[in-house]
């Protein structure tokens, strides 16, 4: 089973790396992006010795311990089968 996590600014959070990236697209003229929000994305490959509701509790608990910083960062993560 793998894990995908995706980590980006809360809302509230104003987010320099995105901006940069929003500026960079409208000066070379690409349309239709209005925002952009930059994170950090991470694969986690599971022990096949848990079952689902166990995987999603571990990754939750990686997510908000280890991955993110609550303070300033959100997360939403979704499980795989298969390898």
């Amino acid at each position: 089973m793998k894990a995908y996590v995706y980590v980006t600014p809360k809302q509230t959070v104003l987010d320099p790396q995105g901006q940069a990236i929003h500026n960079a697209l409208r000066k070379m003229q690409y349309r239709g992006v209005e925002d952009v929000r930059q994170g950090k994305y991470f694969v986690l490959r599971l022990d096949n010795g848990l079952d689902r509701a166990a995987a999603q509790a571990e990754v939750e608990r990686i997510a908000r311990d280890v991955l993110t910083n609550p303070v300033i960062e959100e997360f939403r993560f979704h499980l795989e089968d298969g390898q």
